[in-house]
């Protein structure tokens, strides 16, 4: 195998590492066989289309949550396209019919305004109701779909006089970058919740932020998990990851346009976790760095700054084992994943271009760049 050189990558620059991202998909492709489930990519998290003949080897289809995500994997992806929008225009919905296998909708008042339509639409598709069970795993708020007075999915208390006719799934999205025990206890929850429409339906979404391709997540368990609630309740599962199919498959190479000299040197590169790694400042969080540190751990700290003028485009702090100059490479790991599908170009900062690297070769093939007009066709 062969490693990337960072220095070989013009920056700012998204590299997906192909064959980590192979190594994901055969092992969410192992899941799948073994408990007898479907996993789909859900594009939210990943929608990296010049990789989806990849992709579609492993997976049985995709989650979108809007039309044009739709449409994405329709054109690009093929297999089972399922739907999910928190709420739907009518033009949307019409075009969405025309091209999904399931939709999916997020309230009793959304599937009774919208049923005749899908009863006469243009193609067989079956039905689904999202659920909000009010059990928490997510620490976050903005990142928690079971938070208090969340407009995500239909509460167990809505449906106690609701017979669900037309109805044929439910669907459930709980969870962000959590291990499979988490998955246990809202599984548990659903059931407590929905035991009475669960003995309705034919197949039951388990929703994305499930972390199967990290090291150290019970896999084992969650084959047992689905084999068992299939056979209890005699549904199809289905699994839709998004960042598990990407985790550790990429990285934004960037490099140092300038070093201003403070009581804690600021290192100002050609990226932006404003707009082109929006999470480091949402989540917050403080992504790993290729060589570099916690502050004290090496001789050499900056502090890595943004280059749109956002005073709070600041990255974090690191050590380094030596001073950084200008055009050095930094490289910022796990970046495949809610980067590329969140970016912005805030004050005309280009986008970053997307590249593949192919370990077995040593192959780097540019993919996409951006320019001047990428920029000005997202104005008027």
């Amino acid at each position: 195998m062969v490693s990337l050189d960072p220095n070989a990558v013009q920056t700012p620059c998204y590299v997906t590492d192909l064959g980590v991202l192979e190594s994901n998909l055969e092992l969410l492709a192992k899941v799948q066989e073994q408990s007898d489930c479907s996993v789909l990519l859900a594009l939210k998290g990943y929608a990296m289309w010049s990789t989806f003949a990849l992709v579609g080897r492993y997976l049985r289809g995709a989650a979108a949550s809007s039309l044009d995500e739709a449409r994405l994997a329709r054109e690009y992806l093929g297999g089972e396209l399922h739907v999910y929008c928190p709420a739907y225009s009518e033009p949307d919905l019409r075009s969405i019919l025309e091209i999904a296998d399931h939709v999916v909708f997020n309230s009793i008042g959304q599937w009774r305004r919208f049923r005749p339509m899908v009863e006469v639409g243009p193609r067989a598709c079956h039905r689904g109701l999202r659920v909000n069970p009010e059990h928490s795993e997510v620490a976050v708020p903005l990142y928690d779909p079971c938070a208090p007075h969340s407009r995500l999915g239909v509460l167990a208390s809505e449906l106690e006089r609701e017979d669900l006719d037309g109805i044929d799934g439910l669907h459930f999205h709980t969870l962000c970058e959590k291990n499979v025990d988490a998955l246990v206890r809202t599984v548990a929850a659903i059931e407590r919740k929905f035991g009475t429409q669960l003995a309705r339906v034919g197949w039951v979404n388990f929703g994305g932020g499930h972390h199967i391709t990290r090291p150290d997540y019970g896999v084992d368990t969650l084959v047992a998990l689905v084999r068992d609630f299939q056979r209890r309740h005699r549904v199809r599962v289905y699994l839709e990851p998004g960042e598990a199919v990407a985790l550790g498959a990429g990285i934004l190479v960037a490099s140092v346009l300038d070093v201003v000299d403070r009581e804690l040197p600021v290192a100002i590169l050609d990226t932006s976790a404003a707009a082109h790694m929006p999470d480091v400042l949402e989540m917050p969080y403080r992504p790993n760095v290729r060589g570099a540190g916690q502050p004290g751990e090496h001789p050499f700290c900056y502090r890595l700054g943004g280059l749109t003028c956002l005073a709070g485009d600041v990255i974090g702090d690191y050590s380094f084992p030596r001073p950084l100059r200008v055009g050095d490479r930094v490289v910022f790991e796990d970046m495949a994943h809610y980067t590329m599908v969140k970016n912005t170009t805030f004050n005309g900062v280009r986008l970053p271009s997307i590249m593949t690297f192919e370990p077995s070769t040593g192959e780097l093939r540019l993919v996409r760049q951006f320019g001047y007009e990428d920029y000005r066709r997202r104005l008027s």
